[in-house]
């Protein structure tokens, strides 16, 4: 195999909503209600039942020099416009060699907890409704074959979560965003009964369950001095704390076909939280009363959980010590973690080595099986290799893009920035409303609610 041959299928990017996203899907009887964006003191601003909420930053880096990451951009004209524009979007998957995206929402937050604590629960299923018909529509059916839709559902209401699950399967979607802890935003946890008219929903309509990073639990930051560069390091690792939460929940029995991802989790530190699950339930479940029916924690693992990686050398030299079947591969886009626009080259450099048969179940079989993907259907296959789409994006800029709008943060290139370095901008970003927004690679939010 070639790098111009690799089919590349991204099970993690993330759209920036554009503006009027919800206009026209929003029910009569709610409209003026809708989610909105608003111009405020150098910013755009989302507003949604006089609660705003800013959470451009590092979200929407891509296309910029890296030396110009950090709170900036604050407006859609200071953004690289494929991280809104459908049509832009797809110029810059084919300039990146990517064939297929699922795109994680931006303002509703990642698993669409802002929806689930509004105090109008149906304004809010009015909004979750309207975003789903958004993406669907007026994203993913923009450009069939590109996009693997992704749904939200309420979580107060599980016979309306169950609804809306079915309502969208049979329009062809195949996945749900979910938090990977949904105790922290006040609701049961999933080892609680209040969840099974969801999770039988998804089993039955062949709906993945897709638990970002940062929508339940999250790294700490150790300090406000501590170099910010170690929260990024150990965020993506946080999700195995969930991670082992999941593999002891009651619904695999349940539901056995059943399956969940990890969505930007990365892969290398897998193999070492098998193993110790293993001993754990072999050390400890004749007084823990843990009882997997005869199967081993990494069983189960190995069966229902979907993993991601976007650069994990390390984990794709240990494949022999997951589930290769349930590996796939992110972009994240237009994240700071994002490889664009060299996402193929970064891939084909640590797998090549790889035999062809894995490198293809990595890179897009095991993500279209599992997503109810089928791109060649619709393209051909000849027509979504790495090489054609580049093939198709001679046109499109790949050139580092200096302030994009003038919003270049201002510096000490001597001095490391530090949490506390990072609270202060968040907060200094939009001091005149008072709101702060603390915004990381999308991996946390700490929000204060205030007045529009």
């Amino acid at each position: 195999m070639k790098l111009e041959d690799l089919i590349l299928v991204s099970v993690d990017d993330h759209a920036i909503e554009p503006r009027g996203a919800f206009d026209r899907h929003m029910p009569v009887k709610y409209k003026g209600r809708q989610p909105r964006v608003e111009y405020r003191n150098g910013r755009d601003i989302w507003v949604f039942e006089e609660q705003a909420t800013g959470y451009m930053g590092l979200n929407s880096v891509v296309g910029r020099p890296k030396e110009e990451y950090g709170m900036e951009p604050l407006s859609y004209e200071q953004m690289r416009r494929g991280t809104w524009d459908i049509q832009a979007r797809v110029d810059d998957m084919n300039a990146n060699g990517v064939l297929g995206s699922l795109c994680f929402p931006t303002f509703p937050g990642f698993a669409g907890q802002r929806f689930q604590v509004m105090p109008d629960k149906n304004v809010s299923l009015a909004a979750i409704q309207a975003y789903n018909d958004w993406h669907l529509h007026d994203w993913c059916n923009a450009a069939p074959g590109r996009f693997i839709p992704l749904m939200m559902v309420p979580w107060w209401d599980m016979q309306a979560a169950a609804a809306e699950v079915k309502r969208m399967a049979d329009q062809g979607v195949h996945a749900i965003t979910l938090s990977d802890n949904p105790t922290v935003h006040g609701y049961p946890s999933i080892h609680n009964p209040h969840w099974d008219p969801l999770w039988k929903a998804c089993e039955e309509n062949n709906v993945v369950i897709c638990c970002h990073i940062g929508t339940g639990v999250k790294a700490a930051h150790a300090s406000d001095e501590s170099p910010i560069d170690a929260w990024i390091t150990s965020m993506p690792i946080s999700i195995s704390n969930s991670a082992a939460d999941w593999i002891w929940a009651p619904m695999w029995k349940k539901y056995p076909k059943l399956r969940m991802a990890l969505s930007e989790g990365g892969i290398g530190w897998i193999p070492y939280l098998l193993e110790r699950a293993d001993f754990t339930h072999n050390h400890h479940h004749a007084w823990t009363n843990s009882n997997f029916g005869g199967k081993k924690p990494s069983d189960i693992f190995n069966e229902h959980f979907i993993t991601c990686f976007i650069e994990d050398a390390f984990g794709l030299r240990n494949l022999d010590s997951i589930n290769v079947d349930m590996v796939t591969w992110e972009c994240d886009y237009p994240h700071s973690d994002c490889t664009w626009p060299n996402s193929a080259d970064v891939f084909w450099q640590q797998a090549k080595n790889l035999p062809d048969e894995i490198i293809n179940k990595i890179s897009h079989l095991n993500a279209m099986r599992e997503f109810s993907y089928d791109p060649f259907a619709i393209l051909g296959r000849e027509n979504c290799t790495v090489g054609a789409l580049r093939a198709q994006a001679t046109h499109v800029s790949i050139e580092p893009a200096l302030g994009l709008g003038g919003a270049a943060p201002q510096r000490d290139p001597s001095k490391p920035v530090t949490s506390g370095d990072f609270n202060m901008m968040f907060a200094a970003a939009d001091a005149q409303t008072a709101l702060c927004v603390r915004l990381l690679c999308g991996w946390r939010t700490c929000r204060k609610r205030i007045r529009a």
